[in-house]
């Protein structure tokens, strides 16, 4: 064996591979500085009631409670004993609504709490409000750990996402589209303010990218065989997982399965079509039938309480009325409230949504770029895709919008039309170079300077994140997890809350906790139809406390106190803070009097003197 000279290995490092391992090492550091950069400046607890939602699922599954919630829905315990007394069990006898063990979760599709229950066995996570120059400021809370390393892990399926679309985009176009796409997309500020926010958006975008991926090799193979002769079939394969992961990651992506067979409809192999059709669905089928089984077991519905969010925000329930009915009312069901939502929500996206369909401007490119025939087969036909998408996710995205979108108008797991982000990207910067290409410059080096000036005008957003002022990362109000911590301390584990926050209650406080019924108090007029505390404590679990903060505390005095009526939680609070007495017949008498009256936290008894 030769051995290698002195000079051979100096040849080796200056020639062969030490100038590309020095520009994979460059540009490793500087995503590793960028990350840490955008962490120590921008990065934010949980605030949205989604990401909570999914972490203490996720917690839940890493403990070995199975897929159970502690954010109890009343809806979802609708749904749960409706199905137990229509087909009883004994062991459900006594507990029809499953709130005296683990109730099931129907409302969150299994991927992401799956992926976060891994990430939770593998990493220490330490659930206390941790203490440290990092964790605190001041003496005082600042970050809380658990957030931050899911942050962490969306920003490494981020930094995949690049890679992916680096790839793709070399494969569509050339290396240099290629790389100012991974430059924009690491420099666009609303990917990273997704990674931050827990949301599985990031997950989703990687699948998304990896499903057009897929679609682009068998449309090249479909015109020059290389795989094999079963190449055609492992990628139709690879694309009904993809579809069926996607869907189990958010229901509404599993819509984009009628894309995907309209494309391969239209640009598939004729003498492969058929065959290739029925493997995507057939897989498709197989990753997505079981979880929907497993819905119909605990609730009689194949996707649980999501399924109803084409209800929400309709005249029917508006708001968040549905989530929060024991005894929701469906037989006034009509065709008109959903068509006035899907118009309603619609006029919303084409103003707002569609203009920044790319994350900035650059989506412009987008647009006019189709105008613009590309030559090459695959590029074409795959921007076909991205237009059948965008219908399809433009009416999922508005009749699934609920409250969630409400309280979060950008940054939420109900914007559908972000999926498409990465590769509007792709395609408005191939415009760009395709115009730039038409572009006399009077010197070569011109033409960097003009790449430089676009990519530094689309990364603006993200630029002025490190310019003061420095966003606090505490979500108050309502949200602060040492208080939380404290106050859901004082209740034993097995013992019901409620809460007008019951999901931060579960995730930061580890506790069962039901959401807000619709009414404080039974009505007196009607006792016989019940929305009140009362029909949770006396018939299916009693309630040990109640736990109000500025999500309800500081709320409309007139539409959501006056107008509610004596029996909503307004005239609740107004006579139990602005008054001073305690509600008459409320089993819970005792208050926690350090944070009132900012938060109003109600016992049967006095815990913290314990």
């Amino acid at each position: 064996m030769r051995i290698p000279l002195p000079q051979d290995l100096i040849h080796l490092l200056e020639v062969s591979i030490g100038p590309r391992v020095f520009r994979i090492g460059s540009a490793v550091l500087a995503v590793a500085a960028l990350t840490f950069l955008y962490d120590w400046r921008a990065f934010k607890n949980m605030n949205t009631q989604e990401a909570m939602d999914s972490a203490q699922v996720g917690r839940n599954l890493a403990q070995g409670k199975g897929f159970s919630t502690g954010f109890i829905r009343p809806l979802s315990i609708f749904l749960v004993k409706r199905h137990n007394q229509q087909t009883p069990t004994p062991a459900h006898a006594s507990d029809p609504a499953r709130l005296k063990e683990a109730h099931p979760d129907l409302a969150n599709a299994p991927l992401y709490p799956v992926m976060l229950a891994g990430l939770m066995k593998i990493l220490p996570f330490h659930y206390p409000v941790s203490q440290g120059a990092f964790w605190t400021y001041g003496g005082g809370f600042w970050r809380y750990e658990p957030d931050f390393l899911i942050t962490l892990f969306n920003q490494l399926l981020f930094l995949g996402l690049v890679v992916s679309v680096f790839f793709l985009a070399r494969r569509l176009f050339d290396a240099p589209v290629a790389w100012l796409s991974a430059v924009l997309l690491l420099g666009g500020e609303l990917y990273w303010r997704f990674t931050v926010s827990g949301l599985p958006t990031i997950l989703l975008l990687l699948i998304f990218t990896g499903l057009a991926t897929c679609l682009a090799l068998l449309d090249e193979e479909s015109r020059q065989p290389t795989w094999g002769p079963n190449g055609s079939f492992l990628l139709a394969g690879a694309i009904g997982a993809l579809a069926g992961l996607g869907g189990l990651t958010r229901y509404g992506f599993g819509w984009l399965i009628l894309p995907v067979v309209t494309f391969l409809i239209l640009f598939a192999n004729p003498r492969q079509r058929a065959a290739l059709i029925l493997i995507v669905l057939g897989v498709f089928a197989a990753v997505m039938g079981p979880w929907l089984a497993r819905n119909l077991w605990f609730s009689g519905t194949p996707f649980g309480t999501a399924g109803y969010a084409v209800l929400e925000g309709t005249s029917l329930f508006p708001e968040n009325r549905l989530l929060r009915s024991l005894e929701p009312d469906f037989s006034r069901l009509a065709f008109s409230p959903l068509w006035v939502k899907l118009m309603a929500n619609s006029r919303e996206i084409v103003q707002n949504a569609l203009p920044k369909l790319g994350g900035t401007w650059v989506s412009a490119f987008f647009l006019v770029g189709l105008l613009v025939h590309f030559r090459k087969p695959s590029t074409q036909r795959l921007r076909y895709f991205l237009l059948m998408c965008l219908p399809v996710l433009g009416v999922v995205q508005a009749l699934g919008r609920t409250q969630l979108s409400e309280a979060s108008p950008e940054i939420n797991s109900e914007n559908f039309l972000v999926l498409l982000a990465p590769l509007v990207l792709v395609y408005g910067i191939g415009l760009f170079f395709l115009l730039l290409d038409q572009v006399e410059l009077p010197v070569l080096q011109m033409r960097y300077v003009v790449i430089g000036l676009f990519g530094a005008i689309a990364c603006l957003p993200l630029i002025l994140v490190f310019l003061p002022p420095r966003p606090q990362p505490v979500a108050y109000p309502p949200y602060m997890p040492p208080v939380i911590q404290k106050l859901s301390g004082y209740m034993k584990e097995n013992e019901l809350m409620m809460s007008d926050i019951p999901w931060a209650v579960a995730w930061y406080g580890q506790r069962q906790c039901a959401w807000l019924t619709l009414q404080a108090m039974p009505s007196a007029k009607d006792r016989a139809w019940r929305e009140d505390f009362f029909c949770i404590n006396d018939f299916l679990k009693p309630i040990r406390a109640l736990y109000l903060t500025a999500e309800s505390m500081d709320s409309k005095f007139v539409s959501q106190w006056v107008l509610a009526g004596e029996q909503s939680w307004g005239s609740f609070v107004a006579e139990t803070v602005l008054l001073s007495k305690e509600p008459l017949g409320f089993p819970l008498r005792k208050a926690q009097a350090e944070y009132f009256p900012y938060q109003l936290f109600l016992t049967d008894w006095e815990r913290w003197k314990q």
